[in-house]
């Protein structure tokens, strides 16, 4: 009996002792990570409904997870919602929050809350990984030394990031603030006024391009490509663009390994397809549309061998996966690469109108889609939210208190557990905005031509108002502005008691 007694203690004891080293799943801080891919259209994905594309891995994420109907980035630009996804705040509220040249100063405040200071605050490893377009330094940036402030001085642990865009200078990476892999005896100079001597460019040297530019990609020429803005020297530190989207991978994988011991947080801003749509040789015509499809086949790829590293590291049961994209579609955006030649049936955009730089619905609503294995249900959500709205959501994910910002807490949405989405929502294109509330859209009166040429996109500017029934009218075809009067009232007065008169080129608008 007393041997039995015994046995019985020893076998608590152990349960008890187990029990004590290995805490409930859920006390544990899960991991979060946000892939923002470039320029990708609703329509892109097969999982959104795409024909002639197949996006297998990116439609796991969807499948195992929540896919978004009324996903938005809040701006129809990538600088904008880079610093609304990053701040919680509305990209119109900062005058400087638009397309940023390579060299433009930082626009985020260093004293200001950022997500990955609130999540360092609350024990989090952050980091960046590929497209920044936010500005660096204060103003005049030499490449060949450290350059601050940048992505470090705003609550990112590590960085390893392109300064803007792959189309515009400079063409190297930054690691910490240091220029990866420059020889300072070929010191880097960049100017986005005026040539260098003797350098070429795609305007006059068209003989050495092997893209072909379209429109406003006719300066310094690096690896074939005209670029926007003049650079010379760092020869040794140029990126080969053939290269960047598995450059980006391996270090994205690599920071997963040398965290996976500690809750981290990793931005991972991956560059397709926004031009120069330069796929790896493995890559080119698999898609049969040119290199914008080879770009998107190509990205999914390494979202699945990216997904494979964590699953490797068994993190996946405790990460919090984000997927979504800057803002909308565009097919020719500078360089003619077969875009529009080579589309064939597949619509980018999806059911709706306009694409990227528009205040129409294609401009800023995006895929968007959460994926936490085990926690949360595969699901459709048509609830309104907006990337903006991560910052109060993630805040209370991890326990803290919510920033004051104009981030809302949907944490329960993002989740899955709950339906509630934001009442009201202002959108924005190139200083211009509208206002979404409930299944409406509102588009004040603008100047400006209707149509962007260069682009072929249509912009959203009417002299008269504009107004939408997104539910019944998804493409937006009738503007109902004069058929519902009242609704118009309604909703210009809730524009304007969220608008005010904040660094906005046109003043509150008068009802009717």
């Amino acid at each position: 009996m007393k041997k039995e007694f015994f046995t019985f203690l020893a076998i608590l004891f152990l349960a008890v002792g187990c029990t004590h080293h290995q805490p409930a799943k859920n006390t544990v801080k899960p991991n979060i990570v946000i892939i923002y891919m470039d320029d990708l259209g609703y329509g892109d994905l097969s999982c959104y409904g795409a024909t002639e594309l197949s996006t297998p891995n990116i439609d796991a994420l969807a499948s195992g997870g929540l896919r978004f109907t009324n996903g938005y980035a809040s701006s129809a630009t990538c600088t904008p919602s880079r610093y609304a996804l990053l701040t919680g705040i509305y990209p119109w509220k900062n005058k400087n929050a638009k397309i940023l040249a390579g060299n433009a100063p930082l626009i985020i405040d260093t004293a200001q809350i950022t997500l990955p200071k609130l999540l360092r605050k609350q024990g989090y490893h952050t980091g960046i990984i590929g497209k920044w377009h936010l500005g660096l330094g204060s103003g005049q940036v030499d490449w060949n030394e450290r350059i601050t402030p940048g992505p470090n001085e705003v609550g990112f642990d590590e960085s390893y990031i392109m300064a803007a865009t792959q189309d515009r200078v400079p063409t190297v990476y930054i690691d910490n603030g240091k220029v990866d892999g420059l020889d300072k005896s070929d010191p880097i100079e960049v100017n986005y006024h005026k040539n260098f001597d003797g350098q070429p460019t795609g305007k006059k040297n068209p003989e050495l391009c092997e893209m072909k530019w379209h429109h406003g990609h006719n300066n310094s020429i690096v690896n074939g490509i005209p670029r926007i803005g003049f650079m010379k020297g760092g020869e040794s530190a140029k990126w080969s663009d053939v290269d960047m989207a598995n450059h980006f991978l391996e270090k994205a994988k690599a920071y997963v390994k040398a965290h996976k011991n500690e809750p981290f947080f990793l931005y991972y801003a991956m560059q397709q397809p926004h031009v120069p749509r330069t796929p790896n040789p493995e890559f080119v015509g698999k898609s049969g549309m040119g290199p914008r499809g080879d770009v998107i086949l190509e990205a999914d790829w390494c979202i699945g061998q990216f997904i494979q590293a964590l699953e490797t590291e068994n993190l996946l049961e405790n990460t919090l996966i984000i997927f979504s994209s800057d803002n909308g579609p565009v097919l020719n955006d500078g360089y003619y690469d077969d875009a529009v030649e080579k589309l064939g049936n597949h619509k980018p955009t999806g059911p709706l109108r306009g694409g990227k730089y528009s205040l129409f619905e294609a401009g800023t609503r995006i895929p968007l889609i959460t994926y936490w294995k085990g926690e949360i249900e595969p699901n459709v959500s048509d609830a309104v939210v907006c990337q903006m709205d991560l910052m109060a959501s993630l805040a209370k994910l991890v326990g803290t208190t919510e920033p004051t910002t104009d981030s809302q807490n949907f944490l329960d949405t993002f989740l899955g557990k709950s339906e509630k989405g934001r009442t009201e929502l202002i959108l924005e294109a190139n200083s211009k905005t509208a206002l979404r509330k409930g299944d409406w859209l509102m588009i004040p009166p603008y100047a400006g031509p209707a149509i962007n040429k260069k682009v072929n996109i249509e912009l959203g500017n009417a002299p008269e108002y504009q107004l939408y029934n997104l539910k019944l009218d998804i493409g937006q075809q009738n503007n109902v502005a004069t058929a519902e009067p009242e609704r118009l009232q309604e909703m210009i007065k809730t524009y304007n008691s969220l608008i005010g008169d904040v660094n906005m080129k046109t003043r509150p608008l008068k009802l009717k």
